[in-house]
């Protein structure tokens, strides 16, 4: 099994859109890849949240990482993070 390696910019970007780093690695482990742009891969995944967010009460949190399938590595490019 391939490492995950986040880059800076995901790291910052599942923080600030209200992630978690093992979700993301979940996402990319068990749901279905995808071909994204420029060659990238995206998955995603939802997660039961029932939590507030920007003050408004959401029950879904959906995980969408972009990432690139390397030889030795996959490497999180950006996540991106939908409440609903």
């Amino acid at each position: 099994m391939k490492s995950i390696r986040f880059s800076l910019h995901a790291l910052e970007q599942v923080s600030r859109r209200g992630g978690i780093e093992d979700e993301v690695v979940e996402a990319i482990r068990s749901s279905p890849w995808e071909q994204a742009e420029r060659g990238r891969l995206a998955c995603s995944r939802n997660f039961p949240y029932d939590g507030e967010w920007n003050g408004k009460m959401y029950a879904t949190k959906q995980v969408r990482p972009i990432f690139v399938d390397e030889q030795d590595e996959i490497v999180v490019v950006t996540v991106y993070i939908y409440f609903f």
